[in-house]
């Protein structure tokens, strides 16, 4: 298992050169929309004075299922890879490495504009290897994605680079 570089000795975040470790550049947690039929019914119960409050409840253990111990889900990009980690302690349990990355996808459904989420489709080789269900904001996850692969790949063909966008509310 590779160890990351600790982020506190950088100037900026993801700027350690793969070759000389791997860096953190941004984690994401998955929302409550990372399960649909719960997600749908929340926010179908939440138009209303009277479903809200138990709207909140039935989405209380999803959203907090991302931090228990054991059941904790975050979505890591490094300059080396993407990857699922799952656990209190980080571990990788699916990863694609940044080499490997053709494009990203944003699937989009019904609570997508409700919880401003999607889901994200990592395809190589013309084939979808990961899928990161439920990313909050999913746009400027995958801009930032494609960024890393562009400055950490060297010789993949890539459009011009993609400047992040700020979400507007």
């Amino acid at each position: 298992m590779t160890m990351l570089t600790d982020v506190r000795k950088q100037a900026v975040t993801g700027l350690t050169p793969p070759d000389l470790g791997e860096a953190r550049i941004r984690v994401a947690w998955p929302s409550v929309a990372r399960v649909p039929a719960v997600a749908a019914l929340g926010r179908m119960l939440m138009c209303s004075w009277i479903g809200a409050p138990l709207a909140w409840l039935l989405l209380a253990p999803f959203y907090f299922r991302k931090i228990l111990p054991g059941l904790a889900v975050r979505y890591t990009l490094t300059n080396r890879r993407l990857m699922i980690q799952r656990g209190i302690k980080p571990r990788p349990s699916q990863e694609v490495a940044l080499a490997d990355i053709d494009d990203v996808r944003v699937v989009t459904d019904g609570n997508s504009e409700f919880y401003r989420t999607g889901t994200l489709e990592i395809i190589s080789k013309g084939n979808v290897v990961l899928r990161l269900p439920g990313v909050r904001d999913p746009e400027s996850f995958r801009v930032a994605i494609l960024n890393a692969c562009k400055a950490w790949v060297p010789g993949k063909k890539f459009d011009a680079w993609e400047p992040a966008k700020a979400a507007t509310n």
